[in-house]
């Protein structure tokens, strides 16, 4: 099975096929991923997106709140208001690289994840 969804300033692919089987990015620049760490990286946007949701309660609107999370694979942090907020990535185990999506591409994404199929 092959997915590749994109939109304003985000692109995800899935290809069970491919020795690199996952795909995130923008318009202007992609990482594969091994499927590991796709996983990883869904799973923590996840975890992320609902720590910042569930801090909207504690933060005055004014206030801004940074959130880090890792596994062995790879490092994620999500910065900004917990209802808008930017990602980056960093692959912390074998290639090395770094990503990052602004505020307006990440929740498309978080979304996109949400319905990725991955196995």
């Amino acid at each position: 099975m092959r997915q590749l969804k994109s939109g304003a300033g985000w692109r995800l692919g899935w290809d069970a096929t491919a020795d690199f089987a996952g795909l995130v990015g923008t318009e202007s620049w992609a990482v594969e991923l091994t499927a590991a760490e796709l996983e990883d990286f869904s799973h923590l946007l996840l975890d992320l997106a609902a720590t910042m949701a569930q801090m909207q309660t504690e933060l005055m609107s004014e206030e801004r709140i940074s959130c880090e999370a890792e596994t062995g694979l790879l490092w994620m942090e999500v910065e900004g208001y917990p209802d808008r907020y930017r990602l980056r990535l960093i692959l912390l185990s074998g290639r090395r690289a770094e990503a990052e999506w602004d505020e307006s591409a990440t929740a498309e994404l978080l979304q996109a994840v949400q319905t990725l199929k991955l196995f």
